[in-house]
């Protein structure tokens, strides 16, 4: 009672144990919510570790914070949410045993585009040192996602409503995961799905299309790191799936210590910028069925009429890539082109010029769209003894805002030989795709073009 009295006395004093007491909480409380964003782990790399997955789920609501859903946790008591669909995202190997740098921009995108659950699976510890530790724990690593999962359908969530996306090695973990359910998971997308130990591998250890209802692969590295062979319902081999624009194709011994593995990996990455592009911007990475890289760059690949019926795969999120067909044919390759930086997305046109008359020798002439902002270039070959010759063009704007194609013809002089001073001929171009609602462009007169000179022309294509 005393010391009552006490404090009555002392008002001051009483303020402040107050004002004490509220700091500690509201510290208290912080810290609280410090823990409650969880990270993913770090790793030895010269040691590596047992495998150690954690699940970290991110909302709209915080699509900046993993909450820590550990493999005993009730599900329930976490802020995922039944009614909405599911991302998984899977890691591949980290050679230094460190966090993916591009894991939260892609939740972010994913989360900026759609309003779903996000399950990034970490699993540093198992992926890390030796790259032949990493695949031993892949099996592993699948029982454990597999078994999460099963936890979601026991809360009520369709399988149908499930879409893992792999990176690299995390892309046949994913193909493993869905062999486990039977392929009735709804979407598997591999970012180029990893090549090493895995290009000759049955259809059971690697990604395939039977391991979900819908499965795509994006190819980017398939001469290195990647899988050279289709895997999905669909394949995209970007830029023909090997040499991205804008990673370095050499690089100084000095460059390397500074950068090498940047460099190594710039490619292979690839695949997850285009992918995490294609959520964040608006314009449309589209591709085309084609028989091989070769043809779709000579222009004999103009649309998706075999076998989408007209609709073009498209890479993002879109249900089933876009394509408008219910059953979906096994691994059908698509091709498309991409600009070095982002958004990498660019327009396709048919570029076509057409000889006057035939010559006994190839001619080669080199195209250039100029818009306001941008130039793009490609060269046309004619073999010898044939009109025509065409290529495909990548601009960066659409073909209604080009305001100058330039033409310059190549004339091959050689010492014993001069080749002809000019050619006449006629230009034409089209946007891909082109089927029976699109014709070609053409200039209304036939042109001639003296040998390594340019000519410029007005172009005025209509927009659709």
């Amino acid at each position: 009672m005393k010391m009552v009295e006490d404090l009555r006395r002392k008002p001051l004093f009483v303020l402040a144990v107050i004002l004490l007491l509220s700091s500690a909480q509201a510290g208290n409380a912080n810290r609280t919510s410090w823990h409650q964003c969880a990270d993913f782990q770090t790793a030895n790399f010269l040691h590596g570790s047992k495998l150690n997955v954690q699940f970290l789920l991110f909302t709209s609501s915080n699509p900046s914070c993993g909450e820590l859903i550990l493999a005993d946790d009730d599900i329930e008591d976490t802020s995922f949410n039944s009614s909405l669909e599911t991302k998984i995202i899977i890691h591949g190997f980290r050679a230094l045993g460190t966090k993916p740098s591009w894991i939260e921009g892609l939740v972010r995108a994913i989360l900026h585009t759609s309003h779903v659950n996000v399950i990034a699976v970490d699993w540093v510890h198992g992926s890390t040192g030796a790259y032949h530790s990493a695949v031993d724990n892949v099996t592993q690593l699948a029982l454990s996602i597999s078994h999460f999962i099963s936890k979601l359908l026991a809360l009520g969530v369709s399988g149908t409503s499930i879409h893992i996306i792999g990176v690299s090695l995390g892309a046949h973990v994913a193909g493993l995961v869905g062999h486990f359910h039977s392929g009735q998971l709804g979407r598997i997308t591999g970012l180029d799905p990893a090549g090493p130990k895995y290009t000759r591998a049955s259809l059971e250890e690697r990604l395939d299309p039977g391991d979900a209802l819908f499965v795509e692969a994006i190819h980017t590295d398939a001469d290195n790191f990647g899988i050279r062979i289709p895997v999905g319902h669909i394949d995209y081999f970007v830029n023909g799936g090997k040499d991205q624009p804008g990673c370095p194709r050499f690089i100084s011994a000095g460059d390397f210590l500074l950068t090498g593995y940047k460099y190594l990996i710039c490619d292979h990455m690839r695949a997850v910028h285009l992918y995490v592009s294609a959520l964040k911007y608006s314009c449309p990475i589209v591709a085309f069925p084609c028989s091989s890289h070769q043809d779709f760059l000579n222009g004999r690949c103009l649309d998706c009429d075999d076998p989408f019926l007209f609709s073009c795969p498209r890479i993002g999120l879109l249900e089933q890539a876009g394509v408008s067909m219910r059953r979906l044919p096994k691994e059908v390759i698509v091709y498309l082109m991409t600009s070095p930086s982002a958004p990498f997305c660019v327009h396709h046109s048919l570029v076509e010029f057409r000889l006057q008359k035939k010559r006994n020798v190839v001619t080669s002439i080199e195209i250039t769209f100029y818009s306001n902002s941008t130039k793009d270039t490609v060269k046309i070959t004619i073999p010898q003894q044939e009109e025509v010759g065409k290529r495909l063009l990548a601009h960066k704007v659409p073909l209604c805002e080009i305001n100058i194609v330039m033409l310059k013809y190549l004339p091959k002089n050689r010492f014993w030989r001069k080749d002809e001073s000019h050619i006449v001929g006629k230009f034409c171009a089209a946007p891909l795709p082109l089927n029976k609602n699109r014709t070609m462009f053409c200039l209304p007169w036939n042109i001639t073009l003296y040998g390594n000179t340019d000519v410029s022309y007005q172009l005025s294509a209509a927009c659709a």
